[in-house]
């Protein structure tokens, strides 16, 4: 719990994390309590620590543990009264949602209070008839003249089980209890749903108001009080209780209108004897209020040595699978396939809970030489597929693999499947001919296909029969290739380039198997399509766009996409309708927009990022946008959801940046990360931010949830980079770098189907076996594009190459 100071009646207070926070257009506010003064707390622990130090050490670290973990609610199996449908604990406090109403326990300030018995930990049982004596002060919350019976429903499944082992009869144990991140109470009112859920900051929940419905017949009564509740100054709301008082901050809201942010007033309104309710100004109807975007947690990733993580991807659960590379020896590990550095620099995979506080697991991947993870992807069970490139001789392989011995080029790609355990693998493969060979993106179909693309300056690449192109055309060529779900065999695998120099840098699929590669080519003879876009090379380096059908044998289209500078692709994911989104950097000042596109300028510095969306058929743009300040800017990872708002995450040294509704409204460095949500029309900003502390952070691959969370991974040398409480590594690790993983909510009004019509893996307006943003399992996880960073404009020579190591020179350029 933190601490915080509070100024009722002037005392010393400390926090009590048990916050609650309504939506209607209301942030998550916080209910902060008055309790034990700060001293008393001292004294406390100091005689528990005399009088028992061995036994309070064990204790207070359970405890501290406890504090941190995230909060699970459980259906009630017959472990509470039979009026509680839900329940769950936390640090403190205990939650009982009955349908009619949510009571909330909060435990007392001292021993002495209750009899002498100290209750320190986590609220007990709660009876619906006669509540737990112990508990220092009892919070009831109800719907005044809402519905006393709505339905209520589990959200967000949660990893953990909880089991109720009480006494010697086994008929009342209670064992292998679901748990759930939050519970929706639906139709509390008309077009109302309430939704509790926790963060790490304690307990939260959101009034959720579709459009039509009226905010203003919400008012809640909260029983308990000991006193009359009050507004402050800034309109949050004091409740006084028997263990200090209670404040929950004031609402905030807005809504999007033709792709901008419009703020609507919002307050808490004291409704006498009834309790609170809330006032919204006017607002359009039609449209939800959403609260603003904020960190959902943020964590570093790394050990002593140089971190960074190049690619993302997510299962439906909500957890995030990083890739990237590391040459610390103490990198966090964790159920690992391979738990010791092999030497060198070492590839890495790290599998993050949906909260992030904690490692599902994390594994090492290298053999005795340099190897680093690029691209990740993750198929409906589980099971995650990295690239990259090796130059290890001993990188590890598996039998039966396609290529197990490196083919004795400079460096080798390599293609490996890890169970969904993180603690074998399923398969383990080079690819690559006698010269240099670079995986930089994966994706996978819902047969378990795994489409991979690079780089390759070898002529003996191995190619399939039939393929559209089977020889090297020029220095260095990109390359297709469809694995096998055994990694046994190649499906196809094509070159695809011209007479100089051509890189797939990202790829991916849709639910037909159309795979689809973006990346840059200084080739003016680059394999183009009757009726592309764009058929000519217009500068040094232009980016491409290219649509391999199924069987990897011809294009079904193929585009340029450039000005009269450089220009290249990073990321690249395609909607359910096969429209191409692409994210990339360019320094043409003539680089393809459309009318009125969100900004149609280049606004300075060497390079500015853009967003282009094209058309299924590739013969011309949905939408095309610069999206940069008057410094450098690089777009580097995207992903799209199911409504068409894409998601961009790159790097930028300009200090205005296009924000809004921004986590962090100003740089803290001279490079920062960002994150930017563009409406479905290319038009105007959802919310855009900057992301970073006083060095150098970038952001180089992101994906999207079906809630409309992003999720960002990249490279920071900041020792001030935005972390979360609670997250898994709130410090530098130290060394170099290291890698980070954010998430960033933004809460609308749920749309879910009813509980009859849910479907498993299924998202509101498409079927589950859609290709939603280049990941076409049975979950259409949306946004899930396995996208990574490449910076600089790439220079033809044969040396090391890789994308991350390339991101860095290009900062050491800039920063000297």
């Amino acid at each position: 719990m933190a601490a915080a100071r509070h100024g009722s009646g002037g005392r010393g207070a400390r926090a009590w994390s048990a916050g609650v926070a309504a939506l209607i257009a209301c942030t998550a506010g916080l209910l902060w309590v008055d309790a034990m003064p700060a001293a008393a707390t001292s004294a406390k622990r100091a005689e528990s620590v005399v009088t028992g130090r061995d036994a309070a050490a064990v204790k207070g670290r359970v405890a501290a543990a406890y504090g941190r973990s995230p909060l699970a609610f459980e259906p009630n199996r017959g472990q509470a009264a039979a009026g509680v449908r839900y329940l769950a604990h936390g640090a403190g406090y205990g939650v009982f949602l009955t349908g009619s109403r949510t009571v909330v326990t909060l435990a007392p300030r001292s021993k002495t209070e209750v009899g002498g018995r100290p209750h320190t930990g986590p609220a007990g049982r709660w009876n619906a008839e006669h509540p737990d004596r112990r508990a220092g002060a009892m919070l009831s919350f109800r719907a005044v003249g809402g519905n006393t019976n709505p339905v209520v429903v589990g959200g967000s499944r949660l990893a953990g089980r909880v089991n109720y082992l009480r006494g010697r009869d086994r008929a009342g144990w209670r064992t292998d209890i679901p748990t759930f991140g939050d519970v929706t109470e639906r139709g509390v009112y008309p077009g109302v749903d309430l939704r509790w859920y926790g963060t790490r900051r304690g307990l939260e929940y959101d009034v959720a108001v579709a459009p039509g419905a009226d905010p203003g017949q919400v008012r809640l009564a909260i029983d308990g009080l000991r006193g009359r509740p009050r507004l402050t100054g800034r309109g949050d709301l004091v409740m006084p209780t028997a263990v200090g008082d209670v404040l929950q901050r004031a609402p905030r809201a807005y809504q999007i209108i033709d792709g901008r942010s419009r703020p609507v007033a919002a307050r808490f309104t004291l409704a006498g004897g009834e309790g609170v309710g809330f006032t919204v100004a006017a607002h359009d109807q039609r449209r939800p209020l959403v609260i603003d975007p904020g960190l959902v947690y943020s964590t570093y990733l790394g050990g002593t040595g140089f971190d960074e993580s190049i690619g993302i991807a997510l299962d439906s659960s909500g957890n995030a699978y990083v890739t990237g590379d590391t040459a610390s020896t103490n990198f966090p590990i964790s159920r690992a396939v391979q738990p010791r550095s092999g030497g060198g620099t070492d590839a890495f995979v790290t599998k993050l809970d949906s909260t992030g506080t904690g490692l599902v697991y994390s594994t090492y991947l290298g053999g005795s030489g340099d190897d680093d993870g690029v691209g990740i992807a993750v198929d409906s069970s589980g099971n995650a597929y990295v690239t990259g490139d090796t130059d290890s001789t001993n990188f590890p392989t598996t039998a039966g693999a396609f290529q197990t011995t490196s083919g004795g080029g400079v460096d080798e790609a390599f293609v490996t499947k890890l169970d969904r355990t993180g603690g074998a693998l399923a398969y383990s493969s080079y690819l690559g001919g006698s010269d240099y060979d670079q995986g930089d993106a994966v994706v996978v179909d819902s047969s378990g296909n795994a489409y991979v693309s690079g780089l390759t300056y070898s002529d003996d690449f191995p190619t399939t029969t039939g393929a559209f192109q089977r020889t090297l055309a020029g220095r260095a060529d990109a390359f297709v290739t469809k694995v096998n779900p055994a990694g046994s065999g190649l499906v196809y695998s094509t070159y695809l380039g011209g007479d100089l120099f051509d890189e797939g840098v990202g790829i991916a699929v849709d639910s037909s198997g159309n795979a689809y590669v973006g990346g840059e080519t200084s080739s003016d003879d680059f394999p183009t399509t009757a009726g592309a876009f764009q058929r000519t090379l217009t500068g040094a380096l232009n980016a491409f766009v290219t649509k391999v059908d199924p069987t990897g044998t011809g294009l079904v289209y193929s585009t340029y996409l450039g000005g009269s500078a450089s220009d290249i692709v990073y990321g690249i994911a395609v909607n359910a309708s096969g429209n191409a989104y692409l994210a990339g950097a360019t320094d043409s000042t003539d680089f393809p927009h459309t009318t009125g596109a969100f900004q149609t300028a280049f606004a300075g510095g060497d390079l500015d990022g853009f967003v282009t969306e094209l058309n299924p058929a590739g013969t011309g743009l949905v939408y095309s946008t610069y999206l940069g300040g008057s410094g450098d800017d690089d777009g580097v990872g995207i992903a799209v959801d199911s409504s068409g708002n894409a998601y961009v995450t790159g790097d930028t040294d300009s200090t205005n940046f296009p924000t809004s509704r921004a986590v962090q409204p100003r740089p803290g460095g001279r490079t920062d990360a960002f994150v930017t949500k563009l409406n479905p029309a290319g038009t105007g900003l959802v919310y855009s931010t900057y992301l970073g502390g006083t060095g150098y952070d970038g952001g180089m691959a992101i994906a999207v949830d079906p809630s409309g969370n992003a999720y960002l991974t990249g490279v920071t040398d900041s020792r001030n980079f935005p972390t979360t409480a609670g997250a898994f590594q709130t410090r530098y690790g130290g060394g170099g770098a290291d890698a980070f993983v954010t998430k960033i909510g933004i809460v609308a009004p749920p749309q879910a189907p009813a509980p009859s019509e849910a479907k498993p893996g299924a998202l509101p307006g498409h079927s589950a076996d859609s290709a939603v943003a280049g990941h076409t399992d049975d979950t259409a996880v949306a946004g899930n594009v396995n996208s990574h960073g490449h910076h600089s404009i790439v220079n033809s020579s044969r040396s090391r190459h890789h994308a991350g190591h390339r991101h860095w020179h290009r900062w050491r350029h800039r920063h000297g």
